[in-house]
């Protein structure tokens, strides 16, 4: 694990003990702090309590005279207690994020590539990363991906940490100077934790005004929010676009097809060539990566038809991009996707995905949002009100003709009939798999 010696003596509060809160506490401790930890489920606060830590509601505790609360980024800050409490107390609220950056003097030698965005960052994070281990540099990948950064061993000297980080991950991070910070794209997401869009776009531009004036920012300036924040950046910038790949060498990157995945192979080309790759090792990266689960994840193919897996589009930006990957081809003119869309909406509508319903042949719809996607659509594209997601990959496998394309991209949440979006896509999978059967 990753630990320094710099939170010897201190004292932290940590609130929330999942996966990356139970890393802190161990890393604390680990590092010679005292830890007073706290989560609602008693197993929790059982493993904290095994791993050294005492046990203690933040809220109920005079938190004077410790170092930091560390929270868990899903601890909404614009309404929970304990960000007044803190303030009171004089005492900062941090994530695990931030812990780590206060480490990493104590590392050997490396570079940090922070990657942000509202969507594509998990691609971008995990391309970045292959491409990087394909050319045989040390890499970490972690921060809203993978394993906890702190429960990782360090790498040795060069190696590079990439990570992935979330609009709420850069609000509990206050010294992380990244030597490259990535910026995808902003869309509006997440409004109910901020002061309307304009305080969601500046969590993300908080990340590079945490930089040094010697390190690097890069910017796909494909969306005008992303111009503005690449505008007033003035350190070393790279302003990038999907309109700078040419199509015919992406045709070459079976994982990365569309101009979402343009965008997102803009991004990592440019952090690699900035930390040296050079052209070959580029276009092996690029070659040879496999898309993330429930990102664009092809699943098989069966009859003919080919399935895609897209659970993790939760918004209606996300999902315009994976619309747009699937054109009619020449030998078939009229529309080859089936399109399975719903859950539990966000409110933000299908409107960025109107400009390729003409790609689209059915449109199934699922969950909550049911209704009220079949009245946005209207006699736009056919709409098939399946339901359930076993209902409507059924109804699509019947329709679909070899040559079609099934994608599941929902547009909304899954917390109405899934768990999560892992969930909702490995129900997808499994449903699809058993076609063959």
């Amino acid at each position: 694990m990753i630990t320094a010696r710099a939170f010897a003596g201190r004292r932290y509060a940590v609130l929330g003990l999942a996966r990356s809160g139970l890393a802190a506490v161990e890393a604390l401790v680990a590092s010679g702090a005292g830890v007073t930890a706290w989560d609602e489920r008693e197993a929790a606060r059982d493993e904290a309590m095994a791993l050294g830590a005492d046990i203690g509601d933040p809220l109920e505790i005079d938190l004077a005279g410790f170092a930091g609360v560390v929270v868990s980024p899903g601890v909404p800050l614009n309404r929970h207690a304990i960000t007044a409490h803190a303030r009171e107390a004089h005492v900062p609220v941090l994530g695990d994020i931030e812990l780590f950056a206060e480490a990493v003097a104590e590392l050997p030698p490396h570079r940090i590539v922070g990657i942000t965005g509202t969507n594509g960052k998990s691609t971008v994070t995990a391309l970045v990363t292959h491409m990087l281990e394909s050319a045989g540099v040390p890499t970490l990948m972690g921060g809203n991906i993978g394993l906890p950064i702190l429960s990782r061993e360090p790498l040795p000297e060069s190696g590079v940490y990439v990570l992935e980080l979330s609009s709420y991950q850069i609000d509990l991070a206050h010294s992380l100077a990244c030597d490259i910070a990535v910026l995808t794209n902003i869309t509006p997401d997440h409004l109910d934790r901020y002061d309307g869009f304009a305080g969601y776009a500046a969590s993300k531009a908080r990340l590079f005004s945490l930089q040094h004036r010697d390190q690097v920012a890069v910017v796909a300036v494909d969306d005008d929010p992303s111009k503005m924040i690449a505008g007033r950046i003035n350190h070393r910038l790279y302003r990038v676009s999907a309109k700078d790949i040419d199509p015919a060498d992406q045709a070459r990157w079976p994982a990365l097809q569309g101009p979402h995945n343009a965008q997102n192979a803009v991004c990592a080309i440019a952090v690699c060539r900035v930390l040296g790759l050079n052209d070959a090792a580029i276009e092996r990266g690029l070659a040879t990566y496999r898309a993330l689960p429930h990102r664009m994840e092809w699943v098989g193919e069966s009859g003919g038809v080919r399935w895609y897996n897209d659970s993790k589009a939760t918004n209606a930006a996300s999902v315009a991009p994976a619309l747009a990957a699937f054109p009619p081809l020449p030998s078939m003119p009229k529309p080859r996707l089936h399109w399975i869309v719903g859950g539990q909406a966000k409110g933000d509508g299908l409107a960025a995905c109107r400009p390729w319903f003409g790609h689209v042949q059915r449109a199934y719809l699922i969950g909550e949002a049911m209704e009220a996607f079949a009245a946005e659509i209207g006699d736009a594209v056919p709409v098939d009100r399946a339901g359930d997601l076993a209902t409507a990959v059924a109804h699509a496998a019947a329709a679909a003709r070899p040559g079609d394309v099934v994608l599941l991209s929902p547009a909304c949440a899954s917390f109405d009939q899934f768990r999560d979006y892992e969930a909702r896509g490995d129900a997808f999978r499994a449903a699809v798999l058993a076609l063959g059967q």
